[in-house]
């Protein structure tokens, strides 16, 4: 016998237990395992393009127009306390509410409804994947598992998040005429469903790698960027209407405009 490597193997499966962890190799090693296709939003952006890790304090300018703060969640959050987020200033939320055609995120009802009754003006999104199936096939799973939208001054339009391909090509395979092709079949398929355009997510460097086409005359801009100043726009954007800065403690985000303003953007 190697007591050595007997002696290793026994401290990490006492210290894999205290922390409530599996071991692989384990019995239990499955439930363990990370869920497939629970991608939140910006991930893939952080990983290639980093920061977004940081705690990014953003400056208080005197002379800026107002700002709302928010975060979004996904089902990496579980059962989120929205009270405490209320307490921190937060006054609106965006939710994952689907992956592809294949994943729904188990806590959306927690965190959907929790964020609305606490006061939040929130809304819903989808990861796209888009060499799985049709941009319009992904609208329609979406709108048809909680990204639909309804003009109760409390529900924001959903947003279809477009980043790099967590599992291959940082474009999923498309050229960039192609992947326009996509963005257009979900945005024309969601808004045929629900009156309204979309909120495109996303960073500068994917989509210009990524995307050809013009959107900034019918869907609104939320941009990825991890640092002190939003920084270059992506393609023909004149201004962005939210900003994700920092993904610490989670995903935090500005509205660029005062409450006013977030309310016309939920009542359409």
């Amino acid at each position: 016998m190697n007591l050595a490597r007997t002696t290793t193997a026994l401290l990490t499966g006492i210290g894999l237990a205290v922390l409530g962890l599996t071991a692989p190799g384990s019995a239990n090693a499955a439930q363990a395992a990370p869920v497939v296709e629970d991608h939140a939003m910006g991930s893939q952006i952080a990983k290639h393009e980093g920061g977004g890790d940081r705690r990014v304090v953003i400056p208080t300018d005197p002379s800026a127009q107002a700002v709302v703060y928010g975060i979004d969640v996904s089902g990496h959050q579980g059962n989120v306390d929205w009270n405490y987020w209320w307490g921190q200033g937060k006054r609106f939320a965006y939710v994952k509410a689907t992956e592809s055609t294949t994943y729904r995120n188990p806590y959306f009802a927690q965190q959907y409804n929790g964020s609305y009754n606490v006061g939040m003006i929130r809304g819903a999104y989808h990861f796209a994947l888009p060499d799985r199936s049709a941009g319009a096939t992904q609208a329609d799973y979406f709108v048809n598992n909680g990204g639909g939208w309804s003009r109760d001054g409390k529900t924001l339009p959903g947003a279809l998040d477009m980043e790099y391909n967590p599992y291959g090509s940082t474009c999923y395979g498309l050229s960039k005429a192609s992947m326009t092709s996509w963005i257009l079949s979900f945005s024309d398929r969601y808004h045929a469903r629900t009156g309204r355009w979309p909120v495109i997510y996303t960073s500068t460097s994917w989509w210009s790698q990524c995307v050809s086409g013009d959107f900034s005359s019918t869907n609104p801009l939320w941009v990825a960027r991890y640092s002190s100043t939003v920084g270059t726009l992506p393609y023909a954007w004149p201004f962005y209407t939210i900003w994700q800065y920092s993904s610490s403690p989670i995903d935090q985000n500005q509205f660029n405009g005062a409450y006013d303003r977030l309310q016309a953007l939920a009542n359409g």
